[in-house]
């Protein structure tokens, strides 16, 4: 009788959480069509007052703080929750950015001045190199500002690149997602067990590969975050062990006036051991370093509200 329970108990867990994903799915087809009738800019606006609104009544809001605590221990609380409201506007905002991709890249090179996306002079350098160099490179990012901007960019300037990708639980909601993705974004390499053997592959064709790499990985490597211990996920390091290639950061971070500013960042020396291999550890602390550096200067703009500390 206990078994037959149990067993109801699963099948009814297994089908609320199907109706449950369906209706994320449903509910963001509807969002990210809808928004995409309006003018990106007062959607965006208007997103970004709504989700400084609600989000506070989340649970994500206790995990912000308590991040932004340990981190910045010499704010006051004041200054977090300032923190903490730009990151849901920030967030909003990328919502309402991410039904437009197809356009939201607006540069210019002609005129710099009338573009919605600047660019600094050694950026411009850096993407030069990166296009122009006959071997790939290793490129990441983070949950700061406009992180699906990067991808964009890249294809809009002729940059051969592989990016890999989570996908959301609701497969109608990753459906829509994939569309919007593909449109602008090159090549996608979902994550999962065959990922590291996808991203190898694209990079013995001569595609840059670039990931994500700010949030805790389970099965990660230790590394220092804001002066405390927490997880990394080594594939891009581990990447490099095989194939041997620069690794540069990119990020698009947001401006007054609904403007951003894209950046690469110099390019990062691996870390080696004693034997001259890729100290995969150590490699992931210099690039989790570069991270925080961004964060520390835009702390509004990266997301705060999942539990980077575990």
């Amino acid at each position: 009788m206990r078994s037959l329970l149990l067993r109801a108990r699963a099948k009814i867990r297994d089908a609320a959480k199907t109706i449950g994903d369906g209706m994320v799915g449903a509910a963001t087809i509807i969002l990210l069509r809808t928004a995409r009738y309006f003018d990106p800019i007062k959607t965006a606006d208007f997103l970004g007052r709504a989700t400084r609104l609600i989000g506070p009544l989340t649970r994500e809001q206790k995990i912000g703080r308590a991040n932004l605590v340990a981190a910045f221990p010499e704010k006051s609380p004041e200054e977090i929750e300032t923190i903490l409201s730009g990151v849901w506007d920030n967030l909003g905002r990328l919502g309402a950015e991410f039904a437009h991709l197809d356009h939201v890249w607006e540069h210019d090179p002609a005129f710099p001045e009338k573009s919605r996306i600047e660019i600094p002079p050694r950026t411009h350098e850096l993407f030069a190199k990166l296009r122009l160099q006959e071997k790939p490179a290793l490129v990441f990012a983070a949950h700061i500002g406009n992180w699906e901007l990067p991808a964009v960019a890249a294809a809009a300037h002729g940059l051969d690149a592989a990016i890999l990708f989570r996908r959301p639980n609701s497969a109608s909601a990753n459906r829509i997602i994939e569309e919007m993705r593909a449109v602008k974004m090159g090549t996608l390499i979902p994550a999962g067990r065959d990922a590291p053997l996808k991203m190898a592959e694209a990079l013995r064709k001569g595609q840059h590969v670039a990931m994500l790499v700010d949030q805790y990985f389970t099965n990660g490597i230790e590394v220092t975050f804001f002066g405390r211990k927490t997880k990394a996920n080594p594939t891009l390091a581990r990447l490099l062990r095989q194939i041997e290639c620069p690794i540069y950061g990119v990020r698009v971070v947001r401006l007054p006036n609904h403007r951003f500013r894209a950046e690469i960042s110099e390019e990062v020396e691996p870390v080696r051991n004693a034997s001259g291999q890729i100290d995969v550890q150590q490699t992931m602390q210099a690039i989790t370093s570069v991270v925080e550096g961004w964060i520390r200067e835009y702390p509004d703009q990266w997301l705060w509200l999942h539990r980077r500390w575990r």
